[in-house]
């Protein structure tokens, strides 16, 4: 009888030192994610409509111009900035934006085939460090899309081989997080010997495809459905139509053509999470290139399907004037702002 009241005393013993250390741990956890989110503690801004980290509140950075510049035959130099700027995503709704230069999505980055590129990222970020994922290179991941902290830059070198039209992200945990604020763009990798239609084509336009979420809110990244799926156009030269990812620029102001014109888009969905089934509505896709390599080359498509991240080079004939509206065909998302006009004149 002595030897099971013992037990029992000794079992009873360890279960409160169980106990005891349990609450510690748990006191030194809070303690502990207290400290880490003292500099990025939500705060609200002052138009009460969504909450940013503390110290993005007030900052609206003005957006700077990329620079790219050829130094060699097959070297170009490429300079962006990562930076928090004020979007309007929908009418009268300004989304605190994650961005490269100010733009979301970021520039269209354009290069040749073999280049090799040395890129540099200034980051204006304040709080947070971002990095640059180019779909276009192999590189080390740890080496070449290295953070860069805030108020810091970084130079990396990587050579592009493959001609097409990929995605660039920020590529920081999480990457979720960073793609969804808005950290996401396109390069473009002109083929050496172009494309077979080349002389068939009258115009080029950029087109991106992406989602918008509850801001900055990552279980609405994850688990939810965009709140807005939007395309925009990138100035492929000077002077061309440039738009962030807006549900209404491209209902505004269409891409513009002639009839019988052929024309060229270089396409690509950045998400991060959804499917694109673009569309041209009242033409045929004459000739498409996956993901923009001319070896991929595809006639007579009425869609093309483009994952998180793919693209393509999409060709058509416009052969009457009208409005042609460019959708995804998944209509809950044109349904959600994925529509664009293309509008075709005399």
């Amino acid at each position: 009888m002595k030897v099971k009241k013992s037990v029992i005393l000794s079992v009873l013993i360890s279960m409160l030192l169980l106990f005891t250390v349990a609450c510690t741990n748990d006191e030194e956890v809070g303690s502990n994610n207290l400290d880490e989110s003292e500099d990025t503690s939500l705060a609200e801004e002052e138009n009460g409509e969504f909450e940013v980290i503390q110290p993005h509140v007030g900052l609206n950075q003005e957006p700077v111009p990329v620079k790219m510049e050829r130094i060699g035959e097959n070297e170009v130099n490429i300079e962006m900035t990562s930076q928090i700027t004020d979007i309007e995503i929908d009418e009268g709704l300004i989304y605190k934006a994650w961005t490269f230069n100010g733009e979301a999505p970021g520039p269209v980055v354009v290069v040749n085939e073999g280049d090799i590129i040395n890129f540099t990222l200034k980051n204006l970020d304040p709080a947070i460090p971002h990095s640059m994922d180019f779909h276009a290179v192999h590189a080390s991941p740890k080496r070449d899309f290295a953070d860069v902290m805030p108020n810091e830059e970084g130079t990396f070198t990587y050579q592009a081989n493959y001609p097409g039209v990929f995605m660039y992200h920020c590529g920081t945990p999480s990457v979720l997080a960073h793609i969804a604020n808005g950290m996401h763009g396109v390069i473009i990798v002109m083929p050496k010997d172009g494309y077979p239609t080349d002389d068939e084509i009258d115009s080029e336009f950029v087109l991106i495809q992406n989602e918008w979420y509850k801001y900055n809110d990552l279980d609405d990244m994850k688990n939810g459905v965009p709140s807005q799926v939007v395309f925009s156009t990138k100035a492929l030269n000077e002077g061309d139509l440039n738009t962030n990812g807006t549900t209404y620029d491209l209902k505004e102001t269409p891409l513009q053509a002639k009839v019988g014109e052929k024309i060229r888009m270089y396409i690509n969905n950045v998400g991060p999470n959804e499917i694109s089934s673009f569309h041209v509505v009242g033409t045929v896709l004459d000739d498409v290139y996956v993901d923009g390599n001319p070896y991929n080359h595809m006639k007579g498509l009425q869609t093309i399907i483009l994952p998180a991240s793919g693209g393509a080079v999409v060709e058509f004939t416009v052969k009457e004037p009208g409005l042609y509206p460019i959708v995804t065909h998944q209509f809950n998302h044109v349904e959600k702002g994925a529509l664009a006009y293309l509008e075709v004149t005399e």
